[in-house]
């Protein structure tokens, strides 16, 4: 039994929440997600089902069985298959009307003007370790006045940074400039997790190896994710409610049953980062394989 598609009966419930006028909004705005996976996936389903009206998707990889722990289309049924062929079908299916910009060769410097063009807020949904491409986004980003917004999944939890327009940008706060790529990382990770709420459950460290791109993920981070994003994205494109924003950050862990909001003024380059980054090279054993100069 076929059901006919209609916009405003499949997002009613929403309203209550938004008004009928702000979900006509939200049918008009445009999200670029790059990278469609571990987070990816749910962002791109979660705000299609607010109603975001039009996207432009990235992801070259195609999913495989070590996906199926946490990726929202990753199954049995599309194993191999290109994961933004995948999660553009299972969003038309939520919503037909969709405007959908496809970019199967990922998102690359090439690429990059023209899957940030006309788009009112980007949301990271890159590899963790994708550092390159990602500081690269964030930049163009920063240049063309574009909100972009990062929800990390960590351990059974999510850390959130907005970076807006005007305010602090990404390398200003990460200062990965000039490093090597495992202090990369190890900033990256820092400050994405001032607080790491999700260290003490961390029952085997030998699973997180930098080296070889190598951590383990829970479907839960990854979902709460996908709302922690969505709501920043709501906030943004309807210009209603508070955004904390990079040097602030939010973190949620549903395994400690705490949420932080982090305030690392000057980024990783904080008192308070330079020792948790002194802390952190000792725990990975990331001197022994990358020498990074200090900032």
């Amino acid at each position: 039994m076929s059901t006919a598609f209609d916009y405003d009966q499949a997002f009613s419930r929403n309203i209550g929440w938004v008004t009928r006028e702000e979900q006509q909004t939200l049918r008009r705005k445009t999200v670029a997600i790059a990278g469609m996976g571990g987070v990816g996936g749910s962002h791109l389903l979660t705000l299609t089902r607010l109603g975001i009206g039009r996207f432009h998707i990235a992801d070259l990889d195609t999913f495989e069985l070590a996906n199926f722990n946490r990726q929202a289309g990753a199954m049995l049924s599309t194993s191999g298959q290109p994961k933004v062929e995948v999660l553009a079908k299972r969003a038309r299916d939520i919503n037909p009307e969709l405007d959908l910009k496809l970019f199967p060769e990922g998102v690359t410097q090439e690429n990059l003007r023209a899957f940030l063009s006309e788009v009112d807020v980007y949301v990271d949904g890159l590899d963790f370790f994708s550092l390159d491409i990602r500081r690269a986004v964030f930049a163009a980003c920063a240049e063309a006045g574009i909100p972009a917004v990062t929800a990390a999944p960590l351990g059974m939890g999510a850390a959130l940074l907005n970076f807006l327009p005007g305010g602090m940008n990404f390398e200003q706060y990460f200062c990965l400039e000039g490093q090597a790529e495992g202090e990369q990382l190890l900033r990256f990770l820092l400050g994405l997790s001032p607080a790491m709420l999700q260290r003490g459950y961390l029952v085997d460290p030998s699973a997180v190896d930098f080296a070889q791109h190598r951590g383990p993920s829970t479907a839960m981070a990854c979902e709460l994710c996908a709302g922690l994003a969505a709501t920043q994205v709501l906030k943004l494109v309807l210009r209603r409610g508070r955004v904390i924003a990079a040097p602030r950050g939010l973190h949620l862990d549903a395994y400690r049953n705490k949420l932080v909001t982090t305030w690392r003024p000057g980024g990783n380059r904080h008192p308070l980062q330079r020792l948790a980054l002194k802390i952190a090279r000792r725990q990975f054993g990331a001197h022994n394989h990358h020498r990074a100069k200090p900032s």
